[in-house]
């Protein structure tokens, strides 16, 4: 039978047009029924227009992310019409791109209270409901350039990098009420990225062809903790792993040992990709340990 949403209610931000647009249509079309969030409510409205053509069920609100009493009353909204939230895609975006000697910090502080501080304000107004029913789902949308960098979007990469720290610990905090929390990297040509591609490329980043993902990630049957990245039909997964290092104690020397077998502390042979974060020190103090017994 493949996804079944139709028992379900989403919320997804910045969805009057490109990504936010076509995850919205794409969980409508599995079953759910949508709250359609954006700044522009014209644009929402349109959208579910669309759904409602098709079949489905929608209702579009015209809310800022950074409008924490907005969302809130969003969410009430959609309470009091269905009963339930179980899924919210955090998409609402926008860019400000300079290099960092150009870049006014107004424009950094903005670009991160609308990505980070907005998703933040969605995630905390839908958590409790979440929690009192026992199930979610939240994807938060980060991206390669806070992943790998891009040059000219130090504010976009911080804050991009931001969600997915957020998405570690929440998904460790949400997982005995049954809410997964994963990341989506998207690549694709929306009105955010207008003059970044070519025609070429611009021909197979159909924001479309992410919407999957979404919808994989908004299932029951979804993961937790995953970070998955996609566009023009392909799908892969980031991690955040940890060598293993090496061990120099207290010597005299340690800094310059250090740097100068820094491509053996970079060696991937090994490596582990931790559950949390005290795992780092756990590790740090067996191999301590494990030295100084040799030692002995």
């Amino acid at each position: 039978m493949g996804i079944d949403l139709s028992t379900r209610v989403a919320i997804v931000t910045g969805a009057g047009g490109g990504l936010g647009a076509t995850h919205a249509i794409a969980l409508a079309r599995r079953g759910a029924k949508v709250v359609v969030a954006d700044m522009n409510g014209e644009a929402a409205a349109g959208v579910c227009a669309q759904i409602g053509a098709a079949g489905g069920e929608a209702m579009a609100a015209a809310v800022s992310v950074t409008d924490f009493a907005g969302v809130q009353s969003m969410c009430e909204d959609a309470l009091a019409r269905w009963g339930r939230i179980d899924i919210l895609v955090n998409n609402a975006g926008i860019l400000r791109d300079k290099t960092f000697a150009k870049m006014d910090l107004d424009d950094f502080r903005l670009v991160l209270d609308v990505h980070l501080m907005g998703s933040v304000n969605c995630t905390k107004a839908v958590w409790d409901t979440m929690r009192a029913q026992n199930y979610g789902r939240i994807v938060f949308t980060t991206s390669s350039s806070g992943l790998y960098g891009n040059f000219g979007q130090s504010n976009y990469s911080a804050a991009k990098m931001g969600l997915v720290g957020l998405m570690q610990t929440l998904a460790l905090e949400g997982e005995r009420f049954g809410i997964r929390v994963n990341c989506l990297a998207p690549s694709a040509a929306t009105g955010m990225t207008n003059g970044l591609y070519s025609d070429e490329m611009l021909a197979g980043l159909d924001p479309a062809l992410v919407s999957p993902a979404v919808v994989a990630l908004a299932s029951d049957d979804a993961p937790t903790r995953s970070i998955l990245l996609a566009g023009a039909g392909s799908f892969e997964q980031a991690h955040v792993t940890m060598t293993r290092g090496v061990y120099l104690g207290d010597a005299e020397d340690a800094a310059d040992q250090l740097l100068a077998r820094l491509n053996q502390v970079a060696d991937r042979d090994g490596e582990t990709i931790p559950g949390r974060g005290e795992e780092q020190y756990q590790y740090e103090m067996a191999v301590r340990a494990a030295a100084q017994k040799v030692n002995a």
